[in-house]
């Protein structure tokens, strides 16, 4: 496989240093970039938020939005991907270890393709969650390479059997361990606002511009543990989960079970704008 390091196509067992302050800080940002049949789906809001990110940092990124998208798909014609995703990930650079941002280093860049096929018997059968304390940091807004919250929530979905973890703070429900969370209630849509305690994922922007178009309401408000239990519908999203419905939270069941109409909705109209990649 060829990967993108620093202005370079390169063989993928090419060392990074041991000084990358991404290794010894998580002091970077990253994102996920889906491909459809050889093709970038929503890969400007990608590399805009990717940007956002970075200047929240204090990083200047180094490419421009049309040069992350030319790397992409050079990476997608090398490695042959057809149904897949590009991982990015920026870097402050290589610098001595010191906790303050170092003066002169040149940000490091990496971008690598997986084959990822999508996950359409879960998509149509739905998924059991979990929920958990949502105890990150306080900008989850920014796409950084700090994770070990949620890697730590989501384990605590795996060993319970589940596939995801929906994070409650404060006693709010705000997102999952790598997902934003929607309830449907009496036909609206409502999920957490954009703010600093979710990320606004790109998925859950197509989403929202959907339910524009199909007439269903959509509200971004803050909910509870019991209303989301108590919804009639809830599905979570993300890059490549897609539309994924939630048929069960902590063993309690919802809708009894079963994928209901409005995310069957969303499901069919999200399955369309993908096929408008390809004309």
């Amino acid at each position: 496989m060829v990967i993108f390091l620093n202005g370079n196509y390169v063989a993928e067992d090419t060392q990074i240093s041991y000084n990358d302050r991404g290794i010894q800080f998580g002091d970077g940002v990253y994102e996920v970039v889906r491909v459809y049949e050889g093709k970038l789906f929503t890969a400007e809001e990608h590399f805009e938020r990717l940007v956002r990110s970075t200047q929240e940092i204090a990083i200047e990124s180094p490419y421009s939005l049309s040069e992350y998208i030319e790397i992409c798909n050079t990476l997608i014609e090398r490695n042959d991907i057809h149904n897949g995703t590009i991982y990015v990930q920026v870097t402050r650079g290589d610098a001595i270890r010191n906790h303050a941002y170092p003066k002169d280093v040149k940000p490091n860049v990496l971008l690598y393709t997986n084959s990822v096929e999508r996950p359409v018997n879960e998509i149509q059968s739905g998924i059991p969650v979990i929920t958990a304390e949502d105890f990150r940091w306080l900008r989850c807004d920014i796409k950084s390479l700090n994770l070990l919250g949620n890697i730590m929530n989501k384990q605590k979905a795996v060993e319970q059997g589940a596939k995801e973890c929906i994070q409650i703070r404060n006693g709010i429900v705000t997102e999952g361990a790598s997902s934003n969370v929607y309830i449907v209630k009496d036909g609206k849509i409502m999920t957490h606002p954009a703010n600093n305690f979710i990320l606004n994922g790109i998925t859950r922007r197509v989403i929202q511009q959907i339910a524009a178009h199909e007439n269903i309401p959509f509200e971004e408000v803050t909910f509870d543990a019991s209303t989301l239990k108590a919804a009639d519908e809830v599905f979570i999203s993300s890059t490549t989960q897609e539309v994924m419905p939630v048929v069960s939270i902590d063993g309690t069941l919802i809708n009894q079970g079963n994928v209901g109409p409005v995310v069957k909705q969303l499901q069919s109209q999200f399955e369309a704008t993908i096929h408008q990649l390809h004309g």
